[in-house]
């Protein structure tokens, strides 16, 4: 008789489903708890450029862009208006000092001079009067004084006898106190004159120290009209290069207009326009490195303009030594001016992506670069070449230094 076998629940189809199950679970529990979840993105590596973190000394320096000026630069200005009547000098040529550049008129000047010269005239006139006057003067008193004094001696002698023959009884009182009023009249007469003739002579020292004033004033003005006649005649102050005159005969010129410039030609400097983040390191004794014709010249800055435009604020430099043979007015070229001295640092190339991460972030290669990983990073200074890293990077590993404008936020790049 056949016996019934019980059936068994763990068949073979059943083993095998579960372990597939079991596999499958275990694979979905791996990816949550280790698998990479972090976004990537394919990039072609030849299309990157690579930098490897370096120590070496650190060159604190910036490359501005500096032109050539002369040493010095004297501005022509009209002192006087007036009309071109003759150009002698052109723009571009070579002028010695007092030599001759332009010709001006101005009739109303001419013509002030002309009154200015009058009025001395009539001041002179005047004061030659007011001192001949005074002579006459001195000479009237002096003659009034001597017939005084010849009529105070005869009043004298006329009271000396009067006096006796009173005591004698033999004339009146009436005649002894004639003859004595008649001689203190003389006698104070006499005073009243000297008193008299005191004032009219210190009134008229007065009047001779102030027509000597007005004079000297007005022949300083007489003085003062020639001087800015003689300025109708435009001379070069200094010997050099007339580098620009902008008038032509004819024109009506200003008082104070600018009328061109003189280059001395016995020196030049450099100007350059740098970025205000600098403005607080650069000062006067600075110093910087120019190239020309393959030779290297120190510089040091000479003059900070403070004034910013546009972001920028302008430096002179001169050279150390001397400037170099050939140089021209208006050549510019690049100089290298140093902010510290070199210091010890990790160091980062610069590239395009500073400008999309603000120096916050870079991507670094592993080390088999097949993959860049996007890291937190501090930088400090900055020159041309370098950057300085303060933190997140060691010496040795790669970084990506292009831009990363075209990698958005992924955290990773699959190089390939």
């Amino acid at each position: 008789m056949d016996k019934v076998l019980p059936k068994k629940f763990w068949t073979k189809q059943r083993i095998v489903l579960s372990s597939l199950g079991g596999v499958f679970l275990s694979f979905i529990i791996w990816q949550i708890a280790f698998a990479d979840m972090r976004s990537k993105l394919n990039v072609d590596i030849e299309k990157l450029t690579i930098s490897e973190v370096t120590v070496g000394n650190f060159d604190e320096y910036i490359i501005v862009q500096g032109v050539v000026q002369p040493l010095k630069t004297i501005q022509l200005d009209a002192i006087v208006g007036g009309y071109v009547t003759q150009k002698l000098v052109e723009g571009g040529s070579m002028v010695k000092e007092g030599e001759i550049i332009l010709r001006l008129e101005n009739q109303q000047l001419k013509l002030n001079f002309l009154q200015s010269e009058t009025e001395a005239s009539r001041l002179v006139n005047d004061l030659q009067n007011t001192r001949q006057r005074l002579k006459v003067e001195r000479f009237n008193l002096q003659k009034t004084l001597n017939d005084l004094d010849f009529q105070m001696a005869q009043a004298m002698d006329v009271f000396d006898r009067n006096v006796y023959l009173f005591k004698s009884n033999m004339i009146s009182d009436m005649d002894y106190q004639k003859s004595n009023r008649d001689y203190d009249r003389l006698v104070k007469q006499r005073q009243i004159e000297i008193e008299s003739q005191k004032y009219q002579q210190e009134n008229a020292e007065l009047q001779i120290k102030q027509l000597e004033g007005t004079l000297v004033r007005t022949q300083k003005n007489v003085d003062l009209w020639r001087q800015t006649l003689e300025n109708l005649v435009v001379r070069a102050p200094v010997k050099g290069l007339l580098s620009s005159i902008d008038v032509e005969i004819g024109a009506n010129i200003n008082q104070g207009q600018n009328i061109g410039q003189i280059d001395d030609m016995n020196g030049f400097k450099l100007r350059a326009d740098i970025d205000e983040h600098y403005i607080s390191r650069i000062f006067t004794g600075l110093r910087a490195t120019f190239e020309f014709n393959n030779d290297k010249y120190e510089m040091e800055i000479i003059k900070v303009y403070p004034e910013v435009r546009s972001g920028r604020f302008a430096v002179d430099m001169t050279f150390v030594s001397k400037a170099p043979d050939g140089i021209r007015r208006g050549q510019s070229s690049p100089v290298r001016l140093e902010l510290g001295q070199a210091q010890k640092a990790k160091l980062l190339s610069v590239g395009g992506f500073f400008s999309d991460t603000g120096g916050n972030w870079v991507y670094v290669l592993e080390k088999n670069e097949q993959r860049a990983i996007k890291r937190s990073i501090t930088l400090g200074r900055k020159n041309p070449s370098f950057y300085e890293v303060l933190d997140g990077l060691k010496r040795g590993e790669k970084v990506v230094i292009s831009s990363y404008s075209n990698f958005g936020d992924k955290e990773v790049l699959e190089l390939k």
